[in-house]
């Protein structure tokens, strides 16, 4: 899990992409992102960034009672192991 609060702008781009090669690296199949719910500018250039990437499948917010919009599951395109 990558928590993105208090976290600088500029470098989350590069966070989310070291993050999910390390995913890869590791094997997993889904991961998840907090970003917060606030004025959504976190969830936003966390979305842009993983549209991005070539390695996420697909990217769905949290269910209700783990965060609802304020987290994302990002699906892995290649893994084995499930792990949150």
């Amino acid at each position: 899990m990558l928590d993105l609060h208090g976290t600088p702008l500029p470098i989350i781009p590069q966070m989310i992409d070291d993050f999910i090669d390390n995913a890869v690296e590791l094997g997993l199949e889904r991961v998840q992102i907090i970003h917060g719910k606030g004025k959504s500018r976190l969830k936003y250039i966390t979305y842009q960034q993983l549209t991005r990437n070539p390695a996420v499948a697909r990217i769905h917010d949290a269910p209700p009672d783990s965060g609802g919009w304020g987290r994302s599951i990002v699906w892995l395109k290649s893994g084995g192991k499930e792990k949150t």
